[in-house]
Formats: C-alpha cells, sequence, structure tokens
C-alpha cells in the first residue's frame, strides 16, 4: 500500500526522494528519479536539480537539465532559474552561465524578482559588474537582497566608491548583512575611519561584526583598539578568539598572544582548531615556551589534525625555532606529504641550529623532489651564512637566475652578512653598492659590524653616513664606531659620536629575555626593578658571577656559536641586570635549551620545580 502510493503521488514520492538523497546518497536518489516514467513534473525535477546543489555535484545538475530539456516536456519555472544561477555563482562556471542568462530571457523571467536577482548574484560573483549593473537596472522591481549582492559585488572588486554609493542610495531599512559587507570592504581597504563610523551606527552587532572590526585593527598595528573591542563583545566564537589571538602574533606581541590562548582555554568550552594552532605556533617560537608547543604538538595528534600539511609544518617550525632539531626532523620524516613550505621550514630549522652541511643535504634531497623558490634559497644562504661556507653561499646565490629565481632584498642581506663575517669587507660592500636596490638599515647594521669587528675605521665611518640617514635613532650604528675610535684612542671623535647620538635622539633599545616554567612565561627586561622575584635572583647570580670570576672566565661579547655551556646561567639575566651593577655584554643569536638560575629561584621560593630544570630559553636583544 505504501510501495503504491509513492509511486503513484507524485508529491509523496518526490519527499520520499528528497529524503532518500540525503539519508542514503544522492546516486541512489537519482536512480529513484530515472526510474520514474514520468520525470517533467516541475516539483520533483525541481528536487532533484535542488539535491544535486545542496550536495555541490555541479556538472551532474547542469548535465541532469540538459538531459530534462531535450528527453521530457519539462518546462522550467522560477524555482528551477533560481536553483540554477546559485549553482552557477557557486561553481564559477561563466559559460553555463552566460546559457542560463539567455534561457530565461528567452522564458521570460527577467520580470521575476527572485530570478534576476540570482542573475546579478551571479554576475556579480563572476567579477562581470558591469553585466550584473545592467541586471540590476532593468529590475521593475528591487529587493534588499538585490541590492546586497550589487553591492557586494562591487566590494569584492574594489570599487569602494561605487558600493558606499550605492551603499547610500539604498531605499530599504539596511540589515546586519549588508552593513557586514560594507565594513568588510572598508577594513580590507585599510579604511577604519570609515568603517567605525558604520560600526558605531548599527543598532544590532553580530559576532561578525565585532570580528571583523577587531581583524581590520590587527591590520593596521592598532592592538590597543582591537583589544578594546573584544573586551567589550557580548558573546565571542572560536573565530573572535583565533582573530585576536593571531592580532597579537602579528604585531610581535606573542606574550600576549599566549595568555589569550590560555585565557582561552580555562574560561571557554570552546577547543581550539588549526586555525587556532596556526596562529599560536608563531608565538610559542617567538617566547620559546616549548612546554606549551608540546601540548599543541600532543592536541593536534589527539584531534586528528597532524593530516594538514600547514599544522605540521608549523609544529615543525616551532619545534626547530626551539632548539629541538631532532623532534623537527621526525615530524618532517613522518609528514605523509609534503609541501614547499615543509621542505623550506627544515632547511631553516637546521640553518637557525647551527647545523649548515645538513641545511644543504636536505636542499639536494628537495631539488628532487620539489622546486625551490625564493624563500629556499634563502633559507639555503643563511645555512652557508650560520656555517660559515663562503664559496657555498656564493655559489648558491648566483645560481638562483639559472634557476628561474629572482634574488630579493634579503638575499642580498644575507650575502652582505656572510662576507662581511668572512671578513671580505671589499666584496661586500660592491655587493651593497651594485645590488638593484637600495641598502635598508638591517644590511648596513650588518656592515657595520663587520667593519667593527675587523676594525676597519674607514669604512666604518663611510657606511656610518648611510645608516644614519636611514634610522638616526637605532643606536646600535654609533655604538659600534664609538667603540672603534675608543679602540683606536681617537677620543675627539669618539666624544663627536656622543653629541651626535643625544642630537639624533639615538636611545637604547630594552634587552628582553623570556622563560617558560610550567606553561608560564616570565619576562626580563634591561633595568626593570619589578620583577617579584628579582632580590632572589641578584643573589644567585651574584654567587655565579663570584664563581665565574675565580675560574677567569670572560664576560665580554660572547657569540651563541662560540658559547662555553658553563656560562648559560649567567646569560638568562644578562640584559636583565644591565644598569643593576652587573658588569659585561652578550649578544644571543638564537633560542636553545639551557639550565638557568630562575627555576632554582622558584624552586626555593616554593614553586614544584626541580632546582637546576633545563628550561627553554628566548633572547630578543638590542
Amino acid at each position: 500500500m505504501l510501495r503504491h502510493a509513492i509511486e503513484t503521488n507524485v508529491q509523496i514520492f518526490t519527499k520520499f526522494l528528497v529524503i532518500s538523497a540525503s539519508a542514503v546518497g544522492i546516486g541512489y536518489a537519482r536512480k529513484l528519479f530515472d526510474q520514474r516514467p514520468q520525470r517533467d513534473d516541475s516539483f520533483l525535477s525541481n528536487s532533484m536539480i535542488k539535491a544535486y546543489l545542496e550536495t555541490r555535484q555541479y556538472p551532474d545538475l547542469f548535465a541532469l537539465y540538459r538531459d530534462l530539456r531535450k528527453e521530457t516536456c519539462f518546462a522550467p519555472d522560477n524555482f528551477t532559474f533560481t536553483t540554477l544561477t546559485k549553482s552557477c555563482s557557486l561553481s564559477m562556471c561563466v559559460y553555463q552561465g552566460l546559457q542560463l542568462h539567455s534561457q530565461i530571457w528567452r522564458f521570460g523571467f527577467c520580470a521575476d524578482m527572485y530570478v534576476s536577482t540570482g542573475v546579478v548574484d551571479m554576475y556579480a560573483k563572476f567579477g562581470k559588474m558591469g553585466c550584473a549593473r545592467n541586471a540590476f537596472d532593468e529590475m521593475p522591481h528591487r529587493s534588499e537582497v538585490s541590492w546586497t549582492a550589487l553591492i557586494s559585488g562591487y566590494i569584492r572588486c574594489g570599487e569602494l566608491d561605487l558600493a558606499s554609493k550605492l551603499f547610500d542610495q539604498m531605499p530599504h531599512v539596511k540589515d546586519v548583512v549588508i552593513y557586514n559587507a560594507m565594513m568588510d570592504g572598508f577594513v580590507k581597504s585599510g579604511d577604519m575611519t570609515s568603517a567605525r563610523r558604520l560600526f558605531d551606527e548599527m543598532t544590532h552587532k553580530t559576532v561578525i561584526t565585532w570580528t571583523t572590526m577587531i581583524h581590520g585593527y590587527c591590520n593596521i598595528k592598532d592592538i590597543d583598539a582591537a583589544r578594546k573591542l573584544f573586551d567589550a563583545m557580548p558573546e565571542r566564537n572560536l573565530v573572535s578568539w583565533n582573530t585576536m589571538i593571531g592580532g597579537y602574533c602579528q604585531n610581535k606581541q606573542p606574550q600576549e598572544g599566549i595568555r589569550l590562548f590560555q585565557e582561552m582555554q580555562a574560561t571557554t568550552s570552546l577547543d581550539p582548531d588549526d586555525v587556532t594552532i596556526l596562529s599560536v605556533l608563531p608565538a610559542i617560537s617567538d617566547t620559546g615556551a616549548l612546554s606549551l608547543g608540546e601540548w599543541c604538538h600532543c592536541f593536534v595528534q589527539r584531534k586528528k589534525l597532524d593530516k594538514k600539511v600547514k599544522v605540521c609544518t608549523a609544529i615543525l617550525d616551532m619545534y626547530s625555532k626551539c632548539g629541538e632539531i631532532e623532534k623537527a626532523k621526525r615530524i618532517f620524516d613522518e609528514m605523509p606529504e609534503k609541501q614547499v613550505a615543509s621542505w623550506n621550514a627544515m632547511i631553516h630549522g637546521y640553518a637557525l641550529n647551527g647545523n649548515a652541511r645538513a641545511a644543504l643535504d636536505l636542499f639536494v634531497t628537495m631539488m628532487i623532489e620539489e622546486k625551490p623558490d625564493e624563500i629556499t634559497m634563502l633559507a639555503v644562504i643563511t645555512a652557508c651564512n650560520h656555517g660559515g661556507l663562503v664559496e657555498e653561499g656564493r655559489k648558491w646565490f648566483h645560481v638562483m637566475r639559472e634557476m628561474g629565481l629572482n634574488a630579493k632584498i634579503e638575499h642580498y642581506g644575507c650575502m652582505v652578512d656572510l662576507l662581511g663575517r668572512a671578513g671580505s669587507l671589499k666584496e661586500a660592500e660592491d655587493l651593497i653598492t651594485n645590488m638593484p636596490f637600495e641598502p635598508n638599515g638591517i644590511i648596513l647594521s650588518s656592515f657595520l659590524s663587520a667593519c667593527g669587528q675587523y676594525k676597519d675605521i674607514e669604512r666604518a665611518e663611510r657606511i656610518l653616513k648611510k645608516a644614519v640617514e636611514l634610522e638616526p635613532q637605532n643606536d646600535g650604528n654609533y655604538v659600534l664606531l664609538r667603540n672603534l675610535y675608543a679602540a683606536d684612542k681617537r677620543w675627539d671623535d669618539f666624544g663627536m659620536v656622543k653629541n651626535v647620538m643625544r642630537k639624533n635622539q639615538a636611545k637604547k633599545e630594552v634587552g628582553c629575555s623570556l622563560i617558560e616554567i610550567n606553561y608560564i612565561v616570565s619576562e626580563f627586561i634591561s633595568g626593570d626593578t619589578t620583577h617579584p622575584h628579582r632580590r632572589s635572583i641578584h643573589l644567585v647570580l651574584g654567587d655565579l658571577l663570584m664563581h665565574m670570576n675565580e675560574e677567569k672566565y670572560n664576560c665580554g661579547t660572547i657569540s651563541s656559536r662560540r658559547r662555553n655551556a658553563s656560562m648559560t646561567q649567567l646569560l638568562m639575566f644578562q640584559r636583565y641586570l644591565v644598569g643593576q651593577g652587573v658588569q659585561g655584554s652578550f649578544t644571543a643569536e638564537h633560542k636553545k635549551p639551557w639550565e638557568c638560575t630562575y627555576p632554582m629561584v622558584s624552586h626555593a621560593i616554593g614553586q614544584r620545580e626541580k632546582s637546576w630544570v633545563s628550561c627553554d630559553v628566548y633572547f630578543s636583544l638590542s
């Protein structure tokens, strides 16, 4: 009886077809449809077409429509054309869209508001704004959706003036959708003043509204305004948290990004997704918060996110920047699929950790499987720089052009640093003079440092003039030349440099060191007197300094690549103690796990931590 009803009643059959498509599958629904002797019923055919739309099987959808037109007496109606225009928009099938528009004309549905709105939206999605505007102007009646489709199209094409003009002309009461679209256009163009004006006009704001504004403020580096909006949000979703966390990382405030990530974990029931992980991992790399990075790695494995290439690449990059190069290599080897970015991260990881030969060997392997890009070559030259491989660096720098890659200013800067460290000052200066870019402050400061290392005062004086023009307030350049004058006993010139520094208001960049214990990152800032454990730390440092003086360690400038492991207890706090009676200076170029004094102090004041635990420290020094 039920079967008879399904077979004889087209409405019951259609409902059964729709249920079959969602419950069993579109293939089974199509078999049922093809077995129907009369398929020209518009309700039945439109339901089958819509089922293809909902499963995003656009080629089968268009094929079905063609078959119905050729093999049956099916007459398309406004519902058919609305579904078809939406399918063309989503699949970006321009040719089918043009054919469809001609059929809409032939069947006389141009005056139908819903069909015409679909045509406007279709052309707007194609980027054919002239056709979209013509279809819009020919509409006898327009809905709010019609206006929104055209305005959104202009916004996507970057024609904000036209979009804004139409927005102001819109006769309907504007809803949150059109406000969000217009605001998003202003945000993407960097016009936060106009975006804020719209934001303040809105009576009803959604999570998307707030998140769009936060994203915009992060993009223009106004992180304080972004945080104020974030704190004022009545409700937040995962996208909102991801946007704010990513904003902190994007604006070089990794500690705040980590704090916000931990706050999300502690105060919400939201589970991080791959976007969250990709947002927070750079912050973990920058602060050396290895324990938190390991937690993220375990979370990724538990949630099966480690199948995504971008996530795996970010994790291996984090491990390599935290000094755990073996873990990074293990992840790289286990990746089921590798992209160019994955190879680049691993090569760069070897370079950062001083293993130049492994970086070059991996690069040779990469060339068999992937085509290197400019970032690959920068990692290779960086490896040569860190390993002092001058000839290798020269070779790969010159081979770039043969590989169809253009050297950018970063490649020239790395080569200048490589040549300068090796003492090839004339070659480095010639490279600066002849490169197709104006040298930036980083390149000139690097070369000036090399001149100081090799006591070439004449070159240093020449380069300093250019460096001061670019960065008049960078104290490092002046200090290098001043120290050269002092070593040469040129006290008048020494005083002159000090006067120029004062005149240009050159200030010393504040040094900062970070250490992570129990997932909490502690920060030590040069000259800071507010740290709660400052007195205990000073006592321990005083004891260490006494032992070092007894063993006659040199507390002068120490390169991280030639650092004596027994001195690492001092290095963590050297910049923190500047100006507080502790002498000596150092430069740390990258992070490695060191045994540090702070864990020892933490244990003494009651934290559950072993006295000489190995912690990951990142030195960010001037």
